[in-house]
């Protein structure tokens, strides 16, 4: 039995989110407080209540990560421990912590300048990002190719997050004909997401530049679990290759679906979901079959996780 811990990447927070843990457990309140302290402000306000300011990159991506490690003390205080990590986008940095390679009191300040960066590299309004549902790779590549013939900017898929679920990404009026094209070729659904820029593409090249000597500041530690990576889909081979494979990331499609098989070709059968919501849980249910599949965000769902685990 091998087990993977999954970080939820930005778009899953919601308001509320990680009060039920902070409440209940010391050691999430630990984070929490932790996570103050470094920011200098109350970022557990912001989770807890501020819809606001939780909608706003610079501060998604801290509260985000804060809530997904508190929950992930809450899991191992439970004597659950991860045999290989992953995260979704911002969430990869949460599974660096989660692997040792990052401390929490780094990592949180870090991406908060990198949530800063992202936002500032695109004028809203410029970029835009599509969800195009039930339509194959290779279609959804065409259509975005032919789209960029036809307007001419940059459209190219951002997200391969699921089988019948990828993410396209680029300015504003070129992803919009590619979302035209797809549902032209098939697709069912091509859904305008409410992000705030077209991120995973080279629109965001700017934001690469100025988070790369933020990264190269870091203090990196010693991986103690492997880490796959949204650049590749493979796991990070040394150290080293953290700083630049994050630099990378912000301009580089996120191969999930990729990771999911790779991690179960190398014997994980239980995916738990560490963070708000349950959408990465979505996406491995439509990867992978014959595995325990579970999300821990609060106790209700660290009570059921947990009882499915035991039963495996």
């Amino acid at each position: 039995m091998k087990t993977v811990f999954m970080f939820s990447g930005q778009g899953a927070q919601y308001a509320g989110m990680g009060k039920d843990l902070y409440e209940n457990y010391a050691v999430a309140k630990e984070v929490f407080d932790r996570a103050d302290e470094v920011l200098g402000y109350s970022i557990k306000d912001i989770c807890f209540s501020d819809e606001e300011k939780l909608g706003l990159t610079e501060f998604t991506q801290p509260a985000i990560l804060t809530m997904s490690i508190a929950a992930m003390k809450v899991l191992q205080e439970n004597g659950i421990n991860a045999d290989m990590t992953a995260g979704l986008s911002l969430g990869e940095y949460s599974a660096l912590v989660a692997s040792g390679a990052m401390r929490f009191e780094e990592a949180v300040a870090l991406v908060q300048k990198r949530g800063k960066f992202m936002s500032e590299a695109v004028p809203a309004g410029k970029g835009g990002m599509f969800a195009i549902i039930g339509l194959d790779t290779a279609l959804v590549e065409k259509a975005c190719e032919e789209a960029v013939k036809e307007v001419g900017g940059v459209a190219v898929p951002a997200n391969y997050n699921a089988p019948g679920q990828i993410v396209i990404g680029g300015d504003a009026a070129t992803v919009e004909k590619a979302g035209e094209i797809a549902k032209e070729k098939g697709a069912k659904l091509a859904v305008k997401l409410k992000v705030s820029g077209p991120f995973h593409t080279s629109l965001l090249q700017p934001a690469a530049d100025k988070l790369l000597p933020e990264l190269e500041k870091m203090n990196i530690g010693k991986m103690e679990i492997p880490v796959y990576t949204n650049v590749t889909a493979e796991v990070l081979k040394s150290e080293s290759d953290i700083v630049p494979t994050l630099a990378k990331q912000v301009v580089s499609p996120v191969r999930w679906e990729h990771i999911i098989r790779n991690m179960y070709d190398a014997g994980a059968d239980t995916f738990i979901e560490l963070g708000p919501g349950k959408t990465l849980c979505g996406f491995v249910k439509r990867t992978v079959k014959g595995i325990v599949n579970v999300n821990v965000e609060d106790t209700a769902s660290l009570e059921k996780a947990l009882l499915k685990i035991k039963k495996a």
